[in-house]
């Protein structure tokens, strides 16, 4: 029995809707053994991120030393990195170990507007870890602040995602949820370096988005895992996102979690096929 295996590189999130939690969750639900690698812990619930602490870069990487010298790994997702050094030194064992199907969710602000990425990390987010990338997925905030421009709409989506793919990732995800010039659409956009493809779905009013970005990597990143081509792998995140959104189970007082076994239910049910 061939099992496929995913690793994700990321923080964990107490309240359990994002970071490592929804990662391997996720993994779980889509028939892939999940591992991980801690970068940091924080304190947070769905009102917000009361506490960020990181661990050490020889901590993390000795982690993914951990999976590389015994488990190995068919895929990897990156999350939030929180510093330089931290991005740095998870660079240097993606190449160490040639783990080359690599998911970099550039994980910036929080649902509730705490930063996940210190300023200074930015710059090696762009220089060091996106031409490792064989996908980046940004939201539009995170698409601006690297790519260094505003977007307001779908063609500056697309123009950021040039700048993007200029910048060494080989396929960029634009993710619509923050793209608010189409009110009843939610436009997810992948560009592989030369053609643009378009994910629609209709958008929902809810409060109940926290996690949506590591959740639809993570799905991703599985996809991947199972040998899925990267438009078949953004094909199944969306529909596992859409489905994790649409079938909330309303928790907490904030931005809550999306349902993360609501793609499975749909799938055994025969709806979405």
């Amino acid at each position: 029995m061939t099992v496929a295996r995913a690793l994700t590189v990321a923080g964990s999130d107490s309240g359990g809707g994002a970071g490592i939690q929804a990662d391997l969750k996720t993994f779980q639900e889509l028939d892939v053994f999940g591992m991980t690698a801690l970068t940091a812990v924080t304190a947070q619930n769905t009102l917000g991120v009361h506490g960020i602490y990181p661990l050490t870069v020889e901590a993390v990487q000795k982690q993914m030393d951990a999976i590389g010298e015994d488990i190995g790994t068919d895929a990897v997702k990156t999350g939030m990195l929180f510093n330089s050094d931290i991005i740095r030194g998870v660079a240097e064992k993606l190449v160490q170990y040639k783990w080359d199907k690599v998911v970099v969710d550039p994980v910036m602000i929080a649902k509730g507007g705490s930063v996940l990425l210190l300023e200074e990390a930015v710059r090696a987010l762009r220089e060091v870890l996106m031409p490792l990338a064989l996908v980046i997925t940004p939201n539009v905030p995170e698409a601006e602040l690297i790519a260094g421009k505003p977007i307001r709409g779908l063609e500056d989506r697309k123009e950021a995602a040039r700048i993007l793919a200029d910048l060494g990732a080989k396929n960029v995800v634009m993710k619509g949820g923050h793209d608010d010039s189409n009110p009843n659409e939610v436009i997810d956009l992948l560009y592989d370096g030369r053609d643009f493809y378009e994910f629609s779905s209709p958008r929902q009013e809810t409060r109940h988005t926290h996690g949506t970005g590591c959740t639809f990597a993570a799905a991703m990143t599985a996809e991947l895992a199972k040998g899925r081509t990267v438009v078949q792998a953004v094909e199944v995140a969306k529909q596992f996102i859409q489905a994790a959104i649409e079938d909330t189970i309303q928790l907490g007082q904030g931005h809550g979690p999306t349902n993360h076994w609501a793609y499975r239910r749909r799938q055994a049910a025969g709806v979405g096929r």
